[in-house]
């Protein structure tokens, strides 16, 4: 293998080892795994959830919201005969925790 090659292929895998620690520091975004509910959510309620979930600036803002939604979600689930397990972890307080709300 030339220098060149094996060069590119090291840059690109300590690339790859930097970029969860750089991504932890971005934006808040919805994903199914740190949204309650996701698989009962349409692209659009996804969408509208996440851009209402950056958009909070008060903690209580955030956690009515949050309250709301969960009780809309667990309603969904149990239409289905689904029981949802409750998050690991609040996202209002983890944006809390990162400043972002009050």
């Amino acid at each position: 293998m030339n220098k060149l090659v094996l060069n590119a292929l090291l840059a690109t895998v300590l690339s790859l080892a930097l970029l969860p620690g750089a991504l932890a520091d971005g934006p808040w975004h919805a994903a199914r795994r740190n949204t309650y509910g996701w698989q009962f959510m349409t692209p659009d309620e996804r969408v509208e959830h996440q851009r209402l979930m950056r958009s909070f600036t008060s903690y209580q803002d955030c956690k009515a919201y949050q309250s709301r939604h969960h009780a809309e979600m667990a309603e969904r689930a149990l239409r289905t005969g689904t029981v949802l397990e409750q998050p690991r972890e609040s996202a209002c307080d983890k944006l809390r925790a990162r400043g972002q709300l009050k």
